[in-house]
């Protein structure tokens, strides 16, 4: 029903919902209330109802119940939907009464515990990993640090620092550090890792305990030199060969930093957190997986989870994944879908040894709540996980207040 841009809203048809729980996961069915609210002069009569999908958009189960809501008053609607199988399901919520239509899209859970993936990890993956590294360890770092000027923006000094990285790419980032007239002082650091084709510019922050260092990869931001891809083709560059798959080296970028962190004395190399969100998730993860020198992992809405369960559920990446293989005489998905097992974010998960905290948006469209859930349940370190059900590839303000007290709290800053 369309409005006039002054319409008195509080005087119109309105709907609540509300889960049974703050995250909306249950043992075997899912609990809501909805609520019509009816400040009309006019009894409201139609329906109310729902309709359960999968996450690939398959019809389960539904309901409609038939209403009549008098004249200034609300009706209450409790449903209880019942779902035997373990995993996330998509649910929309509809009233169409006299005066009012309306959908409301959320998602639940039921026992996600259960997940586990239906794909292997490679049997050679964390060989594979052991011979990257070994390669980035031949390469000398040749760190060089450049104090930038009008460099003490909120009390901090602010330097840029390059280093050479996996095949002898030059990678860049920046590092900011509280200032202080303590020489003895060393500083706990917090790793940003950047999201997808994101420019991460120096990031400041008031905590004079913590230095900042945010990374930027090869072909992002100021790491543009070499490898300088359209947006949407960063995702399949070289993905023909693992070998050459442009995350192999992201990843190895981001263990580089952590060697350019380890050759600062002002900075704990014991107190190091690695964070990010999106494909910064995906690093953190890989990142902490394969470098036992991180302390703390956080990681919101990783990129990469499950990714052979990801077909035919959401459109990025594949899609200009699966652009690009057609484009490619010989090329198949099936050869692409066996290189990026070795990048799956759930096969780095099951390697974490370090406490890893994981957020995640219940109507991600990029990152399902499966797929992410699968990461979570495939981590046997110290584990924590909070859920925002109403979010989609995002995490709300208390994941990123609970991140700052758990670090605090690990590294003992106060």
């Amino acid at each position: 029903m369309a409005h006039s841009l002054f319409a008195d809203t509080s005087q119109q048809v309105s709907t609540v919902l509300i889960a049974g729980n703050k995250t909306a996961t249950f043992n075997d069915k899912a609990e809501y209330s909805y609520e019509v609210k009816n400040p009309t002069d006019n009894p409201q009569v139609g329906i109310v109802s729902y309709q359960v999908f999968t996450e690939t958009g398959k019809k389960l189960n539904a309901e409609v119940i038939k209403v009549n809501i008098p004249k200034k008053s609300s009706g209450k609607y409790d449903f209880e939907i019942a779902e035997p199988n373990a995993g996330f399901y998509k649910v929309n919520f509809m009233v169409n009464v006299s005066d009012y239509d309306d959908t409301t899209r959320r998602a639940f859970g039921i026992r996600p515990e259960e997940l586990r993936s239906n794909h292997a990890m490679p049997a050679d993956f964390v060989q594979f990993w052991k011979e990257t590294r070994a390669e980035l360890d031949n390469v000398k770092p040749q760190f060089k640090v450049t104090l930038l000027p009008d460099s003490t923006k909120d009390h901090r000094n602010v330097y840029l620092f390059e280093m050479k990285s996996l095949d002898g790419l030059t990678v860049r980032g920046y590092l900011t550090e509280p200032i202080t007239k303590n020489k003895n002082k060393k500083f706990a650091v917090l790793l940003g890792l950047p999201g997808y084709q994101v420019s991460l510019p120096p990031m400041f922050g008031t905590d004079p305990d913590l230095a900042i260092i945010t990374l930027n990869v090869r072909g992002q931001g100021n790491s543009r030199d070499v490898i300088h891809t359209m947006r949407d083709a960063y995702i399949f560059y070289h993905i023909e060969d693992k070998d050459k798959y442009v995350m192999r080296g992201a990843i190895m970028d981001c263990i580089r930093a952590v060697d350019f962190i380890y050759s600062r004395p002002e900075l704990k190399h014991d107190c190091i957190m690695a964070s990010g969100g999106s494909m910064g998730g995906f690093l953190s993860i890989a990142t902490s997986a394969l470098d036992k020198r991180i302390a703390l992992c956080s990681a919101q809405n990783p990129i990469m989870s499950d990714i052979s369960n990801l077909q035919g559920e959401v459109n990025w990446p594949l899609n200009d994944i699966s652009r690009y293989v057609k484009s490619r005489p010989g090329l198949t998905m099936d050869k692409v879908m066996q290189n990026l097992s070795y990048y799956d974010t759930k096969n780095f998960a099951s390697l974490l040894t370090c406490p890893t905290l994981l957020g995640i948006g219940m109507l991600d469209p990029i990152v399902p709540p499966n797929n992410a859930y699968i990461d979570y349940n495939n981590m046997t370190t110290k584990k924590h996980i909070i859920i925002f059900r109403d979010l989609g590839h995002e995490v709300g303000v208390p994941y990123k207040a609970y991140e700052g007290r758990w670090m605090r709290d690990t590294f003992g800053l106060f």
